[in-house]
């Protein structure tokens, strides 16, 4: 039996025999072993055979059947040929019966034809007679419940009069016509009250009759008519609209035979009816006395009608329904539409204008003349600049000119303005009129607004031996900083996705880059406000050193660790490296804390220098420099940390040993410096002019 192993099957064969234990032991008796194996072959051998003549057996069996059903397979194929025949024997029989029924019928209805025309023709002459005879008997004229049957003889009658000599049948015809616009009323009035009962079924037959008559298109618009009592009772015309289209489209399929121009028709009186009185109503109340209402209510209005129209997509309104739709759109508001644009601009620029005057006004600020000159002009000034290239200076006190909440509303005109003209602007117009909003941006807020600021804050930049000047030209770097990085997500977000593939791109990038360069050309003319802190830090240092504090009467008595200048030049210089990094952002930061630690290294060096140094004064500088070193790494600057450590190594040329002067003027931080600026250095100690020491450090 499977799974079978020898391996095992032997272990038990072994263990089941007496003195046979695999694992040897006293009672194992390998001859026993050996007899048993002997024996249990043969048993298998035998087995072996028997089952081997059991298999031939089923295998002669299994071959005696299998030519008994091939047999049997052939015998099956021959009576399925035979079925075969008799049945396409049966088929060309039936065929030939069918050609001839065929015939039969061709025959009978060329004879019916004939026939069923002709007593048609008999039933109509003799209604014709009755006409002529100017008296109708026949109960289908007389019988109100066989409209249906009166309308269709009515119309024939009516087609047959057409053709018949006005002079002869004049009279006949014109009672025919009567009769056909008696009828024409009665069908029609007829549907009207089915539909005002909820009739379906009736409404069907009678619109089924009224398709040949003249008067079928009066029913359709008596339908539609009709349908719209009492469909626009709430205030919202757009959704009283679409649920009247919903309920329409589900009615019309059961009673015309063409409800997709019925529907279409029904779409096309709401909107040249219902809704341009509406819009016309909505908008001609503000258009010219109200500009901001108007160009709300239009995106509004305009927004609303093609949501409807994107809900009427769904129904079936023939084949090119998006150009019908668009159509009726278009004739509502073309007269809106051709100068959206220009209102908008006119909008836009008043209510900016606004904006920043009443922002002035607020402050009691009257606007200065800036110039107007370009880049070059800029580059000019800088280049030919002493202290301030700007005029006299101004006080601002302390006032920026700047205001988030200014440039919030301005953007968010623009926004708005923007989601106007992607609604509103044909597809060929959007990148242009896109562009003319962007410069009114730019107009009022980049150049009315932070150009003037900056302008202002250049022109408040204090001369740089003001004393206890305020330095708020920083803090206008820093909100406009901000307010720039607001315009640029504006110009992302709301101007690239409307201008992208169009050749406006390229214009407005070039606009936004001469923005961009002309305030960074302002900005850059603001590094005189480094001039006027490092007037500050003069200034201080003119004020609290004294030539006592290097060269002190008593040697022994010195308890400071630093001076007082020192203390207050570090604590005014960290306030401006703070101002400075939280006013600027990215690489502008390093550039201006390195040209600012540069500038405040070259101060202490000459201040240093305007000193001579007893032994404890020399120290009392070291502890000096060291403290400004301290204050030089809060720059995070290496080129100014290296300076200060290349000071305070000058510095110890004060203080040590005449012996050690070479030794220390050969160190790592002082043997690439000119011999002069060490000699300058040495030549600061009091006892310089000693034989002893002059002779040291020749």
């Amino acid at each position: 039996q499977e799974p079978f192993v020898a391996d095992e099957y032997i272990e038990r064969l072994a263990w089941r025999t007496p003195g046979g234990g695999s694992r040897g032991g006293e009672a194992f008796d390998p001859k026993r072993l050996l007899e048993e194996f002997v024996n249990h072959i043969q048993e298998l051998q035998v087995m072996d055979e028997r089952i081997q003549r059991k298999v031939e057996k089923l295998e002669q069996q299994c071959q005696k059947e299998a030519k008994e059903f091939a047999k049997k397979v052939q015998e099956l194929q021959k009576s399925n040929q035979v079925a075969f025949q008799h049945f396409q024997e049966l088929d060309e029989h039936i065929s030939y019966v069918a050609t001839k029924v065929c015939h039969l019928g061709d025959q009978l209805e060329g004879v019916n034809t004939p026939r069923q025309r002709a007593v048609e023709a008999q039933k109509l002459m003799k209604y014709f007679n009755e006409f002529l005879d100017g008296e109708l008997k026949s109960d289908v004229f007389t019988n109100s419940e066989k409209i249906k049957e009166a309308a269709d003889i009515i119309q024939k009658l009516h087609l047959i009069a057409q053709e018949l000599p006005f002079d002869r049948f004049s009279e006949v015809k014109s009672k025919i016509a009567s009769k056909y616009h008696d009828l024409e009323c009665q069908l029609i009035q007829e549907f009207t009250s089915a539909q005002r009962r909820g009739e379906i079924s009736r409404m069907r037959e009678v619109a089924a009759v009224l398709l040949h008559f003249k008067g079928y298109s009066h029913c359709v618009d008596v339908y539609i008519k009709q349908c719209q009592e009492g469909a626009f009772l709430r205030n919202d015309v757009f959704e009283d609209a679409a649920i009247l289209c919903q309920r329409v489209n589900k009615q019309v399929g059961e009673v015309f035979s063409n409800p997709e121009t019925v529907l279409a028709k029904l779409i096309q009186n709401i909107f040249e009816v219902k809704l341009q009185s509406y819009v016309k109503d909505q908008l001609e109340e503000h258009r010219k006395s109200d500009a901001e209402q108007y160009l709300k209510n239009l995106y509004d209005l305009y927004t609303r009608t093609t949501n409807l129209s994107s809900k009427l997509m769904e129904f079936n309104l023939g084949t090119d329904k998006q150009t019908f739709l668009s159509k009726l759109i278009k004739s509502i508001f073309i007269s809106y539409l051709e100068n959206y644009i220009e209102v908008e601009i006119g909008y836009l620029k008043s209510r900016s204008a606004m904006i920043l005057q009443r922002y002035y006004d607020s402050k009691n600020h009257q606007k200065r003349s800036i110039g107007t000159g370009g880049i070059q002009d800029l580059k000019e000034r800088i280049r030919q600049r002493t202290n301030l290239p700007l005029g006299p200076s101004i006080d601002t006190h302390g006032e920026t000119f700047l205001s988030q909440e200014v440039v919030v509303n301005l953007l968010q005109e623009t926004k708005q303005a923007f989601e106007r003209c992607h609604r509103l602007s044909d597809p060929s117009d959007l990148p242009k009129n896109a562009f003319r909003i962007f410069s009114m941006l730019v107009e009022f807020l980049c150049t009315e607004h932070i150009d003037y600021a900056l302008e202002t804050g250049l022109a408040g930049i204090p001369s740089s031996d003001s004393k206890n000047a305020n330095l708020y030209f920083l803090d206008v770097v820093h909100q406009a900083n901000t307010i720039f990085h607001l315009f640029d997500k504006q110009f992302n977000d709301h101007l690239m996705p409307l201008i992208s593939s169009s050749p406006k791109l390229s214009e407005c990038l070039q606009k936004k880059k001469d923005i961009i360069e002309q305030m960074e050309v302002k900005l850059d003319m603001g590094i005189d406000t480094l001039n006027c802190m490092i007037g500050q830090m003069k200034h201080i240092l003119a004020a609290e050193q004294k030539k006592t504090d290097f060269k002190p009467e008593d040697e022994n008595n010195v308890l400071i660790q630093y001076t007082n200048a020192c203390v207050k030049v570090c604590g005014y210089v960290r306030k401006q490296v703070e101002k400075i990094r939280n006013s600027m952002d990215g690489k502008n930061v390093d550039t201006v804390l390195m040209e600012l630690g540069v500038r405040f290294h070259r101060l202490i060096y000459e201040h240093l220098q305007q000193y001579s140094y007893s032994c404890m004064g020399g120290m009392l500088a070291i502890c000096d420099v060291a403290e400004y070193r301290k204050c030089a790494k809060d720059f995070k600057i290496v080129l100014v940390l290296q300076l200060f450590d290349t000071l305070h190594a000058l510095c110890n040329l004060l203080v040590v040993a005449p012996d050690n002067l070479k030794q220390v003027c050969s160190g790592e931080q002082l043997a690439n410096l000119d011999k002069n600026i060490l000699h300058s250095f040495v030549q600061l100690r009091v006892d310089y002019r000693s034989a002893r020491l002059a002779r040291h450090f020749s």
